[in-house]
């Protein structure tokens, strides 16, 4: 145990932390310099978050689609890849949970799994475009995902206007049948009985599990060894007889399967899908994947640990703003700047080289001493 702790890389940790508290610091002067309180702020902050069971649960809620989209983020980079499509695959998921919602009639024991496994498909084929066209024709995966982005949005208003407008509202989806929902009897009941009036629902046990199967297969399997192989060092897995093209392509897709799962299980959870004027509502909840996966370190863990923080912020950013009126826009400034200081990791790990640096030469120094 003692020498999996001295092995252990407390980088890995300690980043993320001062990211989060140079955050946090920076976000207080910032509400200071508008004249508010920030001792006022983060009261009503974490209010927001912890101040009943109502609010644990909204938390909880909002946290469960930035989970499944921080895997798919996570999933892609360890394979050396950058999963910046997780905004359309979440949007093909949610759409395709959509209308299998509005025109499959099933009791809920079948028909829930089943808007599950359509929205995973739907993201796994999503993500499975890029991954081809890196795999096989060298394309970069960040530009392709990007312009996917766009397709998804305008064809999902197409597929909403078009095919399953709401007769009242044609900007959103017309209603799912009753028999469309995640409510699971016994399970249901108890959350309710602990979050009253929130929206929690069996959506965050199935974030959990998608958890512990992402750890298991990056951790666990040989095809989990071949993608952390491929994604150090690309030319030493194919020597080593790994299918690096495979591998490249799975990842991509398997990554576009858990947005695809968070898209799924958000839409409804919400009963229905809107139609977006851009990459706005909810498919922010993709790009908050990539802030997750990095502060995570693109473990199963880090993820799950990170969403619950952006998650926090995003379900305190009302109360903060109405008890303390301080914008909630401030908690995107914030939770921009974890993302910036985590991405340049290697700021902090200067600090932290420096100090070991003086650390070490003052050792020396006393054993020059000692032996004098």
């Amino acid at each position: 145990m003692n020498k999996k702790l001295a092995n252990f890389n407390w980088r890995k940790i300690l980043i993320p932390i001062f990211s989060i508290i140079s955050a946090f610091i920076i976000g207080a002067i910032i509400i200071a310099a508008s004249g508010k309180n920030p001792l006022d702020a983060f009261s009503a902050l974490f209010s927001g978050i912890f101040g009943n069971t109502y609010y644990i649960g909204e938390w909880l809620f909002r946290s469960v689609p930035i989970i499944l989209t921080g895997l798919a983020v996570a999933f892609a980079f360890r394979t050396g890849l950058f999963n910046i499509g997780a905004p359309g695959q979440l949007a093909m998921g949610g759409l395709t949970a959509v209308v299998i919602g509005i025109f499959v009639q099933l009791p809920w024991f079948f028909h829930m799994p089943l808007m599950i496994i359509g929205g995973g498909l739907a993201g796994f084929l999503w993500g499975l475009i890029p991954g081809i066209l890196k795999a096989r024709y060298r394309v970069h995966e960040v530009v392709v995902s990007i312009m996917l982005n766009y397709t998804a949005l305008y064809f999902v208003n197409y597929a909403i206007l078009k095919f399953i407008p709401n007769p009242t509202n044609p900007a959103q989806s017309a209603a799912m049948q009753p028999s469309a929902t995640l409510n699971v009897p016994g399970i249901t009941e108890l959350v309710a009985a602990i979050f009253p009036n929130s929206r929690l629902n069996f959506g965050f046990l199935i974030a959990i599990a998608a958890c512990i199967i992402f750890a298991f297969i990056i951790n666990k399997t040989s095809f989990g060894y071949e993608l952390r192989a491929v994604g150090l060092n690309p030319s030493a897995a194919e020597y080593a007889g790994m299918k690096v093209n495979r591998n490249i392509a799975l990842s991509m897709a398997i990554a576009g399967a858990f947005a695809g799962i968070a898209g799924a299980i958000y839409m409804t959870s919400l009963g229905k899908i809107d139609v977006e004027q851009g990459l706005t509502g909810y498919y922010l909840l993709g790009f908050d994947g990539i802030a997750v996966a990095l502060l995570g370190n693109s473990t199963g863990v880090g993820v799950f640990l990170s969403a619950l923080l952006l998650g926090g912020l995003k379900a305190g950013a009302a109360s903060m703003q109405a008890f303390a009126q301080v914008p909630a826009e401030i908690v995107e400034i914030m939770s921009s700047l974890i993302l910036l200081f985590v991405a340049s990791g290697y700021f902090f790990e200067r600090i932290l080289d420096k100090r070991a640096i003086k650390k070490l030469h003052k050792i020396r120094q006393q054993k020059v001493e000692v032996s004098e």
